[in-house]
């Protein structure tokens, strides 16, 4: 390790010894005040002794292995392979350091789990376990599982993740039991939060259009309130109608034709005249040419089309390109 130098100076040269296209990638997921205090400390660093440099290096790389080694592993393994690769002491100083400021959040022992036989493993629990469960996952998986849920539980277990709001340990503890697996650190003995509204919009945004298409329908009937907090917050295509012409016409220079040519077979009149009416009659009598000669098309490759149309929308309003309103607010500016 590298002595002497404080955890600013260290992550000065690091950033220093990364360039500038890196270490502006890196600001990006920081405070204010942490790119503040790391831009005063790197203008105040005039020059960089080579053995620092690689010594800085060689720590942030040892962190991050020991941080991969806990995260698929726990502790424990990281701990067995760190001994093997740096010897007892250095493991030790390693794991130390980590786990002063870790906490391995809830069935995070399941993170890389595959969701099919994850949903072998809980499908038969009660739906409230599952949304316990499917609340702590990351999106993409828990949208697997929601998707491979029977329609009739999809809805059921979508609500319940939305009501929630904290979870005792206790409880946790026990559903873990139930999976028969431990932390992979302790849990802290705070409440920790999972679920509500947004966790819910997160998974449908990335299910297949029929799930989420099922969810909503059911959500609308169970609980008119919540499936219209779920919908202020999500976009789907057919809210395509309520975009500025001139995001839909930035949309359409990222889009590929074929994609929109299947998109535009499985919607709304509404729809495709404003997704028309930013094209010129060229490009407008290519469409319905391509759209013609697709002749029957089934219905998923409709749905899955539309979704990576939406997937554009969402990369570009990510990126500040557009931006989309929701819930009724100003109209987008571009």
């Amino acid at each position: 390790m590298v002595r002497g130098l404080t955890g600013k100076q260290k992550a000065a040269i690091l950033l220093i010894s990364l360039g500038p296209e890196v270490s502006a990638e890196i600001f990006k997921h920081l405070k204010d005040d942490e790119i503040e205090q790391l831009t005063l400390e790197i203008a105040n660093t005039r020059t960089v002794r080579n053995e620092d440099r690689e010594m800085i290096l060689n720590e942030f790389h040892e962190l991050l292995l020991a941080k991969e080694y806990i995260a698929s592993g726990g502790i424990d393994y990281a701990k067995e392979i760190l001994e093997k690769a740096l010897g007892t002491q250095k493991a030790l100083d390693i794991i130390q350091r980590l786990t002063a400021t870790l906490q391995v959040k809830p069935f995070d022992f399941i993170r890389n789990t595959d969701p099919s036989q994850l949903l072998n493993f809980i499908q038969a629990e009660h739906p409230q376990t599952i949304a316990l469960i499917i609340a702590y996952l990351e999106p993409d998986q828990a949208a697997a599982i929601i998707s491979a849920l029977p329609p009739e539980r999809q809805a059921d277990v979508a609500r319940r993740i939305a009501l929630m709001d904290r979870t005792s340990p206790e409880v946790i503890r026990e559903v873990e039991r139930l999976l028969e697996r431990k932390l992979s650190t302790v849990v802290s003995e705070d409440f920790t939060s999972a679920g509500g509204v947004q966790t819910v919009v997160d998974i449908l945004n990335r299910a297949d259009r029929t799930t989420e298409k099922t969810i909503m329908e059911s959500l609308e009937i169970q609980d008119p309130e919540m499936a219209e907090e779920i919908k202020r917050r999500m976009f789907v295509f057919e809210d395509i109608v309520g975009i500025d012409d001139r995001a839909i016409q930035q949309l359409l220079r990222e889009v590929d034709g074929k994609d929109l040519a299947l998109a535009l077979k499985g919607t709304s009149e509404q729809v495709s005249t404003k997704i028309k009416r930013n094209l010129s009659r060229r490009a407008v009598d290519m469409l319905d040419e391509d759209m013609e000669f697709m002749g029957p098309v089934r219905l998923r490759d409709v749905e899955e089309a539309q979704q990576r149309i939406v997937n554009v929308i969402r990369k570009l309003e990510e990126a500040g390109e557009i931006v989309v309103a929701r819930g009724g607010g100003d109209e987008i500016i571009v």
